[in-house]
């Protein structure tokens, strides 16, 4: 899959898709985890990144329930190793939103078992992704608003004031341990709100005034 940048194909074709987990304290307090000490990151696959608006989401079937996760993702547009939080923000070419995929149960039951988690994070699918704006429009990344509506009904609103790492730390922390790549992406952390998608739910989620998709479950 090709990212969009202000409705043009992006130079590099998609990549690995860094997450972090529980950057919103009131989302760790839902789900009754700790709040870490530290960013808690993980990788989504490449093939696991779908468009949003292009087509119906499909969910696993057997699978219990498929919680959604909106997040404001970042498409990365220079290669960032080691760099520090002010070098961090020269990286990004564009920004946009993302659904992160939860298949609940079988995270939980692995987690229970101390193993990874990717397979519940990971399948083809679980990363819906919105075209992107070029990132100059973004005049302060902490103040940004984000929202998700299912039915016309406003399930998550989050602001980036909220993170507990803020943008440009989280993208210099993730830089010590793996370079980011053009065509990468990373997901900044969900605020509360989540819960279980369902056939024929309608999706909405907006950016600021910058951004507005829709979706369908199919």
């Amino acid at each position: 899959m090709i990212a969009t940048l202000d409705g043009q194909p992006f130079h590099q074709p998609l990549g690995k898709v860094v997450c972090i987990g529980r950057n919103y304290a009131a989302h760790a307090a839902e789900l009754n985890n700790p709040v870490p000490s530290e960013p808690l990151l993980f990788i989504k696959p490449a093939t696991s990144v779908v468009d949003f608006s292009s087509a119906p989401l499909r969910l696993p079937q057997g699978e219990g329930d498929v919680h959604y996760e909106a997040e404001m993702a970042l498409l990365i547009g220079e290669s960032l190793s080691h760099v520090t939080p002010s070098e961090a923000l020269t990286g990004i070419a564009g920004v946009g939103m993302a659904l992160d995929l939860t298949l609940r149960a079988r995270q939980s039951k692995l987690k229970e078992k101390g193993h990874p988690w990717e397979i519940a994070k990971g399948w083809d699918g679980a990363c819906p992704l919105t075209g992107f704006i070029a990132a100059d429009r973004v005049e302060a990344w902490d103040d940004v608003n984000f929202s998700l509506s299912i039915n016309g009904q406003l399930r998550q609103q989050g602001h980036t004031a909220q993170m507990l790492t803020p943008v440009e730390h989280l993208l210099a922390y993730a830089s010590q341990w793996f370079t980011l790549m053009p065509g990468d992406v990373v997901l900044t952390g969900t605020p509360e709100g989540v819960g279980t998608l369902h056939t024929g739910d309608q999706l909405q989620l907006t950016l600021e005034d910058w951004l507005s998709e829709t979706g369908l479950v199919g």
